[in-house]
């Protein structure tokens, strides 16, 4: 049995949905939902916090992690984190710095990349990270039953958690959200994370999901696989043709103004949008990687026309 857990956020997405399972006997809490008050409150108000003994993050966003750290202060559990969010941890400071680089590198000015900087330095992308996390990939424990799957796209290191019949997915399958996603580091290599890339071969891993019920991270429970699939690709293609006119400049900064003109005028938004755009410029430099995947899942019949439309 799984046991949904909603808890409001300040951000756009809205509400968070953290779970709760007993695996083996030992109570696991997936995500923790947001750094905040109220976050703090419904935790103690609706989890066995002296009997808990797992937190598994499902990725490091704020509104997913962001009581990683309290909750490794408070209880007796141990956290585990993804993989590559353990590398971004380690190299924390230099990955935004880089992050930074290639801001300037697509028109962003120095001015706003400053103002940038003191929104990641103000805990409000990056709350404290917990100090004594394991590893999801290399620790969860056998014995809990629960297994992963690595599913990038949204971010580099989304995992979905898999119980006998449910699957905990974090941001990688809403139901009626384009979830942006996010301008990061490759921490092998050094260069641009590559979301358009990764999230096409996610889709092959989601469809093995088909089968499960399935816990998201925001909105109401998905239903089916292929149709969040489908929504999300056809707002991608919807976007993608928004963009077209301008999606030969490099400048991204500019691309924004043109776009959007002062209605884009939160710092933050604006990095989300970048992020967007970075990601639907992949996908015009090589749109048969997307269509390779979805014929391979049997869903691209039921977008192949505006597919096309969207290219030519």
């Amino acid at each position: 049995m799984i046991l949904q857990h909603t808890i409001d956020t300040p951000y756009i997405v809205g509400p968070v949905h953290c779970y709760t399972t007993l695996a083996a006997g030992e109570l696991v809490l997936f995500d923790s939902g947001p750094m905040s008050g109220k976050g703090r409150e419904y935790l103690k108000n609706h989890i066995d916090l002296e009997g808990l003994r797992h937190v598994v993050i499902t990725h490091c966003h704020i509104d997913h992690y962001g009581l990683a750290r309290w909750l490794e202060t408070q209880t007796n559990a141990t956290v585990y984190l993804p993989y590559r969010d353990a590398l971004k941890i380690g190299q924390h400071e230099s990955r935004v710095a880089r992050m930074f680089g290639i801001l300037r590198e697509i028109g962003f000015s120095r001015e706003y990349i400053d103002k940038l900087d003191v929104i990641f330095r103000g805990n409000l992308v990056f709350p404290p990270f917990p100090e004594n996390f394991r590893i999801i990939e290399e620790d969860l424990p056998e014995h809990l039953g629960i297994g992963f799957l690595n599913c990038p796209g949204h971010s580099q290191s989304d995992v979905v958690l898999l119980g006998e019949d449910w699957a905990v997915t974090g941001d990688v399958l809403l139901r009626g959200i384009f979830q942006s996603p996010l301008l990061d580091i490759n921490m092998d290599t050094g260069e641009r994370f590559r979301n358009y890339e990764a999230y096409c071969d996610t889709l092959t891993k989601l469809a093995t999901i088909r089968h499960r019920r399935i816990m998201p991270g925001h909105r109401e429970k998905v239903a089916n696989v292929d149709t969040a699939i489908l929504f999300y690709i056809r707002k991608l293609l919807e976007r993608v043709a928004q963009l077209r006119p301008y999606a030969d400049s490099e400048n991204i900064a500019e691309i924004l103004s043109r776009m959007f003109g002062e209605k884009m005028s939160d710092h933050f938004h604006m990095f989300l949008k970048a992020s967007e755009i970075l990601f639907m410029k992949d996908f015009l430099g090589q749109p048969d990687r997307l269509r390779q995947s979805l014929r391979q899942i049997g869903l691209y019949e039921a977008v192949a026309q505006q597919f096309e439309q969207t290219l030519h």
